[in-house]
Protein backbone atom coordinates (compact mmCIF):
# COMPACT_ATOMS: atom_id res chain seq x y z
CA UNK A 1 0.00 0.00 0.00
CA UNK A 2 2.64 2.90 0.86
CA UNK A 3 4.79 1.83 -2.66
CA UNK A 4 1.80 1.87 -4.21
CA UNK A 5 0.91 5.44 -3.08
CA UNK A 6 3.95 7.20 -3.09
CA UNK A 7 4.40 5.87 -7.09
CA UNK A 8 0.98 7.39 -7.30
CA UNK A 9 2.30 10.81 -5.40
CA UNK A 10 5.29 11.20 -7.75
CA UNK A 11 3.34 10.30 -10.84
CA UNK A 12 0.97 13.20 -10.15
CA UNK A 13 3.81 15.79 -8.77
CA UNK A 14 5.77 14.67 -12.31
CA UNK A 15 2.19 15.81 -14.15
CA UNK A 16 1.85 19.14 -12.05
CA UNK A 17 5.65 20.48 -12.00
CA UNK A 18 6.09 19.98 -16.40
CA UNK A 19 8.51 22.54 -17.79
CA UNK A 20 7.27 25.65 -19.33
CA UNK A 21 8.48 25.05 -23.20
CA UNK A 22 5.33 21.96 -23.59
CA UNK A 23 4.05 21.73 -26.73
CA UNK A 24 0.99 24.23 -27.71
CA UNK A 25 -1.61 23.13 -30.11
CA UNK A 26 -4.78 24.70 -31.33
CA UNK A 27 -7.69 23.36 -29.25
CA UNK A 28 -9.97 22.64 -32.31
CA UNK A 29 -7.85 21.32 -34.59
CA UNK A 30 -5.03 19.46 -32.61
CA UNK A 31 -2.19 21.22 -35.00
CA UNK A 32 1.23 22.36 -33.02
CA UNK A 33 1.52 26.35 -33.23
CA UNK A 34 4.68 28.13 -32.71
CA UNK A 35 5.12 30.97 -29.94
CA UNK A 36 3.24 34.47 -29.89
CA UNK A 37 1.39 33.63 -32.96
CA UNK A 38 -2.40 34.89 -32.87
CA UNK A 39 -4.41 31.89 -34.57
CA UNK A 40 -3.98 28.43 -36.04
CA UNK A 41 -2.62 28.75 -39.39
CA UNK A 42 -4.17 25.33 -40.10
CA UNK A 43 -7.70 25.97 -39.33
CA UNK A 44 -8.26 29.98 -38.79
CA UNK A 45 -8.96 30.02 -35.44
CA UNK A 46 -7.66 32.71 -33.22
CA UNK A 47 -6.59 32.42 -29.66
CA UNK A 48 -6.37 34.81 -26.77
CA UNK A 49 -4.33 31.96 -24.77
CA UNK A 50 -3.40 28.41 -26.24
CA UNK A 51 -3.28 25.32 -24.21
CA UNK A 52 -0.46 23.50 -23.48
CA UNK A 53 -0.52 19.74 -22.89
CA UNK A 54 1.97 17.54 -21.16
CA UNK A 55 4.66 15.00 -22.71
CA UNK A 56 3.35 12.63 -20.71
CA UNK A 57 -0.23 12.95 -19.10
CA UNK A 58 -0.93 10.64 -16.42
CA UNK A 59 -4.30 12.09 -15.43
CA UNK A 60 -7.47 13.33 -18.01
CA UNK A 61 -8.80 16.69 -17.30
CA UNK A 62 -11.22 19.06 -19.58
CA UNK A 63 -9.13 20.98 -22.08
CA UNK A 64 -9.26 24.43 -21.35
CA UNK A 65 -8.65 27.12 -23.99
CA UNK A 66 -9.89 30.91 -24.33
CA UNK A 67 -11.05 30.96 -27.37
CA UNK A 68 -11.67 34.20 -29.66
CA UNK A 69 -13.94 34.87 -32.43
CA UNK A 70 -13.30 33.10 -36.05
CA UNK A 71 -10.40 35.08 -37.91
CA UNK A 72 -12.06 37.65 -40.68
CA UNK A 73 -9.83 38.59 -43.47
CA UNK A 74 -10.00 41.42 -45.92
CA UNK A 75 -12.04 41.06 -48.89
CA UNK A 76 -11.41 42.66 -52.13
CA UNK A 77 -13.95 45.29 -51.92
CA UNK A 78 -12.40 46.47 -48.70
CA UNK A 79 -8.83 46.83 -49.94
CA UNK A 80 -10.16 47.98 -53.48
CA UNK A 81 -11.50 51.47 -51.46
CA UNK A 82 -8.21 51.47 -48.87
CA UNK A 83 -6.13 51.18 -52.20
CA UNK A 84 -8.48 54.66 -53.62
CA UNK A 85 -7.72 56.49 -49.98
CA UNK A 86 -3.93 55.38 -50.47
CA UNK A 87 -3.81 56.87 -53.59
CA UNK A 88 -4.43 60.23 -52.58
CA UNK A 89 -2.15 60.42 -50.28
CA UNK A 90 0.46 58.89 -51.48
CA UNK A 91 -0.13 61.50 -54.69
CA UNK A 92 -0.04 64.20 -51.69
CA UNK A 93 3.45 62.81 -50.77
CA UNK A 94 4.91 63.15 -54.30
CA UNK A 95 4.10 66.34 -54.62
CA UNK A 96 5.09 67.70 -51.40
CA UNK A 97 8.52 66.13 -52.51
CA UNK A 98 8.86 66.74 -55.90
CA UNK A 99 7.78 70.28 -55.92
CA UNK A 100 11.06 71.30 -53.34
CA UNK A 101 13.35 69.14 -55.65
CA UNK A 102 12.13 70.99 -58.66
CA UNK A 103 13.48 74.32 -56.90
CA UNK A 104 16.76 73.32 -55.16
CA UNK A 105 17.96 71.24 -58.69
CA UNK A 106 17.21 74.51 -60.85
CA UNK A 107 14.39 72.74 -63.14
CA UNK A 108 12.10 75.25 -61.94
CA UNK A 109 13.36 78.13 -63.75
CA UNK A 110 14.93 76.03 -66.48
CA UNK A 111 11.06 74.87 -67.18
CA UNK A 112 10.06 78.55 -67.40
CA UNK A 113 12.02 79.37 -69.91
CA UNK A 114 10.40 77.34 -72.07
CA UNK A 115 7.67 79.26 -74.13
CA UNK A 116 4.64 76.88 -75.51
CA UNK A 117 5.00 78.39 -78.69
CA UNK A 118 8.26 77.94 -79.33
CA UNK A 119 9.59 74.68 -80.61
CA UNK A 120 11.86 72.87 -78.62
CA UNK A 121 15.60 72.52 -78.54
CA UNK A 122 17.65 69.50 -78.02
CA UNK A 123 18.17 71.30 -74.27
CA UNK A 124 14.41 71.61 -73.69
CA UNK A 125 13.81 67.36 -74.56
CA UNK A 126 16.25 66.80 -72.30
CA UNK A 127 14.88 68.93 -69.79
CA UNK A 128 11.66 67.45 -69.68
CA UNK A 129 12.96 64.11 -69.85
CA UNK A 130 15.01 64.67 -66.64
CA UNK A 131 11.98 66.17 -65.20
CA UNK A 132 10.15 62.84 -65.79
CA UNK A 133 12.87 60.76 -64.45
CA UNK A 134 12.87 62.80 -61.76
CA UNK A 135 8.73 62.26 -60.98
CA UNK A 136 9.32 58.65 -61.56
CA UNK A 137 12.06 58.49 -59.07
CA UNK A 138 10.30 60.02 -56.67
CA UNK A 139 6.80 57.88 -57.01
CA UNK A 140 8.43 55.10 -56.69
CA UNK A 141 10.55 56.23 -53.13
CA UNK A 142 7.58 57.34 -52.05
CA UNK A 143 4.90 54.44 -52.64
CA UNK A 144 7.88 51.94 -51.55
CA UNK A 145 8.53 53.53 -48.25
CA UNK A 146 4.70 54.77 -47.49
CA UNK A 147 4.04 50.79 -47.66
CA UNK A 148 6.82 49.44 -46.24
CA UNK A 149 7.06 51.53 -43.08
CA UNK A 150 3.72 52.08 -42.21
CA UNK A 151 2.66 48.21 -42.71
CA UNK A 152 5.57 47.19 -40.79
CA UNK A 153 4.92 50.32 -37.50
CA UNK A 154 2.10 49.67 -34.56
CA UNK A 155 -0.60 50.44 -36.83
CA UNK A 156 0.34 47.18 -39.40
CA UNK A 157 -1.55 49.51 -42.21
CA UNK A 158 -1.60 52.34 -44.26
CA UNK A 159 -3.42 55.27 -43.91
CA UNK A 160 -6.19 53.59 -46.34
CA UNK A 161 -6.32 50.18 -44.40
CA UNK A 162 -6.22 51.66 -41.31
CA UNK A 163 -9.43 53.24 -41.86
CA UNK A 164 -11.21 50.17 -43.21
CA UNK A 165 -10.00 48.57 -39.85
CA UNK A 166 -6.85 46.23 -41.95
CA UNK A 167 -3.95 45.39 -40.93
CA UNK A 168 -1.26 43.14 -42.68
CA UNK A 169 0.48 40.29 -40.83
CA UNK A 170 2.31 37.19 -41.46
CA UNK A 171 0.74 33.62 -42.18
CA UNK A 172 0.66 33.60 -38.27
CA UNK A 173 -1.18 36.47 -37.72
CA UNK A 174 1.60 38.28 -36.35
CA UNK A 175 3.32 42.50 -37.58
CA UNK A 176 5.35 42.00 -40.58
CA UNK A 177 8.92 43.24 -40.60
CA UNK A 178 9.72 46.21 -42.92
CA UNK A 179 11.84 43.48 -45.30
CA UNK A 180 9.02 41.30 -45.82
CA UNK A 181 6.56 44.49 -46.41
CA UNK A 182 8.87 45.80 -49.10
CA UNK A 183 8.66 42.26 -50.90
CA UNK A 184 5.03 42.36 -50.53
CA UNK A 185 5.11 45.84 -52.19
CA UNK A 186 7.42 44.78 -55.14
CA UNK A 187 5.43 41.49 -55.57
CA UNK A 188 2.74 43.48 -57.31
CA UNK A 189 5.03 43.60 -59.84
CA UNK A 190 4.40 40.29 -60.61
CA UNK A 191 0.49 40.87 -59.61
CA UNK A 192 0.17 43.60 -62.40
CA UNK A 193 1.83 41.28 -64.91
CA UNK A 194 -1.27 39.31 -64.46
CA UNK A 195 -3.62 40.43 -67.41
CA UNK A 196 -7.40 41.96 -66.14
CA UNK A 197 -6.61 42.40 -62.45
CA UNK A 198 -6.48 38.77 -61.85
CA UNK A 199 -3.51 38.89 -59.54
CA UNK A 200 -5.57 41.60 -57.54
CA UNK A 201 -9.18 40.31 -58.10
CA UNK A 202 -7.77 36.47 -56.79
CA UNK A 203 -8.18 38.76 -52.95
CA UNK A 204 -11.84 38.39 -53.70
CA UNK A 205 -12.54 34.68 -54.01
CA UNK A 206 -9.28 32.87 -52.79
CA UNK A 207 -9.60 30.75 -49.42
CA UNK A 208 -7.58 33.63 -46.77
CA UNK A 209 -8.32 36.40 -49.50
CA UNK A 210 -4.90 36.96 -50.94
CA UNK A 211 -3.74 38.89 -53.74
CA UNK A 212 -0.98 37.35 -55.71
CA UNK A 213 1.75 39.53 -53.98
CA UNK A 214 0.45 38.64 -50.67
CA UNK A 215 0.60 34.64 -51.55
CA UNK A 216 4.15 35.71 -53.13
CA UNK A 217 5.14 37.37 -49.53
CA UNK A 218 3.24 34.71 -47.45
CA UNK A 219 0.88 37.90 -46.20
CA UNK A 220 -2.30 38.28 -45.30
CA UNK A 221 -4.70 41.15 -44.22
CA UNK A 222 -7.11 40.53 -41.86
CA UNK A 223 -9.96 42.83 -40.05
CA UNK A 224 -9.03 44.36 -36.84
CA UNK A 225 -12.46 44.45 -35.59
CA UNK A 226 -11.92 41.26 -33.97
CA UNK A 227 -8.94 41.54 -31.87
CA UNK A 228 -6.12 41.50 -34.41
Amino acid sequence: MQVGFRCKYRLILQWVGKRQGDPVYCSKCGAPMADGVAFCSACGQAFSSAVALPRAPTMNGPAIAAAAPRVEYGGFWLRFVAYLIDGVVMSLGVILVLIPLIFLTGLGALLSEIHPQEELSDAGIFLIIGVIFLFATVSLAVTWLYHALMESSEWQATVGKKALGLVVTDMAGRRVSFGRATGRHFAKIVTNMVPAFIGYIMAGFTEKKQALHDMIAGCLILRRSNGF
